[in-house]
């Protein structure tokens, strides 16, 4: 099997879905000669030619609008964002057009359409290429939102993505891109949408996280348990919306307390709506209330990013928290 990190097993999915599909597209800023700030899109214009791998201008919602009139008249455009910072540009276009096609048109019409691009921090980008955006794009209906934390997943989530019928945002941590390699099946695969996984079993609290806080909150675990015996159960969401009730309600069943780890600022986070959730609905099954670890509720820092994004101390005073209620 193929050894890849990230950015391999993008370029590779791309690939593969290119050649078995014609009608899918790729359009983005540098996404041609250049290969994408990243190199996700490297050497695709050399097999696909310009008229499937398309340079555009810097314009952000000229990208997404051309993008959803292709994918009206048949295509699946996959569309880059060289920084997902970047894509406030085409918020007209995503939230008044994309997102509402398939329901303003009674289901007659879809717009399949790709957006994918380069998110959150640890690469010290500053406040303007660092962002955790996913919140905007999860308030609208109509949009499938996806942020994997290891290759497997990135090559399988935006297979099924390119092969769906709705429109998904595809957020990439870029802080992951060339951080996790593994071995990749060479057969065909897709990963579910909807479904999240379960890094790590465990039977007395119950970490839910995503993108690259899976990698801080398993270093977590093993402090607490090496400390205290605590045995904590690990679940990547990786679909973000919609997201992964039953694997969250499953777990909470076992250890019956909850800590909820993301980059985002904390106000009208993801983990705000898994905390309402919970409580409205499952409160009986909490021994202690829920505790989120998240990013602050300010823009994204430069000099002092280290001190912004949650780390393995502020985990293992979240899970302290749940344990000791």
């Amino acid at each position: 099997m193929p050894v890849m990190n990230m950015v391999q097993a993008l370029n590779s999915a791309l690939r593969e879905e290119m050649r078995r599909d014609s009608r899918v597209v790729i359009l983005g800023e540098d996404v041609g000669r250049r290969g994408g700030v990243f190199l996700v899109t490297e050497g695709l214009i050399d097999e696909f030619g310009p008229e499937r791998v398309i340079d555009t201008p810097l314009t952000e919602a000229g990208i997404v609008g051309v993008a959803t009139g292709m994918a009206l008249y048949g295509l699946k455009p996959v569309a880059e964002i060289q920084f997902i910072d970047f894509i406030y540009e085409a918020f007209d276009q995503i939230f008044t057009n994309l997102s509402k096609l398939r329901r303003r048109t009674g289901g007659m019409y879809s717009a399949p359409v790709v957006i994918r691009g380069p998110c959150c921090g640890g690469v010290k980008g500053g406040m303007f290429h660092s962002q955790s955006n996913e919140s905007y794009f999860i308030h609208t209906s109509g949009i499938i939102v996806l942020m994997p934390s290891r290759p497997y997943d990135a090559k399988g989530l935006i297979k099924s993505a390119i092969r769906g019928e709705d429109p998904v945002i595809f957020l990439e941590p870029k802080i992951l891109y060339r951080a996790i390699k593994e071995d990749l099946p060479e057969e065909d695969y897709t990963v579910p949408i909807g479904k999240a996984r379960v890094v790590k079993e465990g039977s007395d609290a119950t970490i839910i996280t995503w993108g690259a806080m899976v990698y801080k909150a398993l270093e977590a675990s093993k402090l607490v348990e090496s400390r205290h015996g605590w045995d904590i159960e690990i679940i990547d969401l990786r679909t973000l919306h919609p997201f992964d009730k039953n694997a969250i309600v499953e777990s909470l069943e076992k250890t019956g307390r909850l800590v909820i780890v993301h980059e985002a600022p904390k106000t009208l986070g993801l983990g705000a709506e898994i905390a309402a959730y919970i409580a409205e609905n499952y409160i009986d099954l909490l021994k202690a209330p829920i505790a989120r670890v998240t990013g602050y509720d300010v823009p994204y820092p430069l000099a002092h990013e280290n001190h912004y994004l949650p780390n393995i101390a502020r985990i293992y005073m979240g899970l302290s928290k749940v344990m000791k209620y």
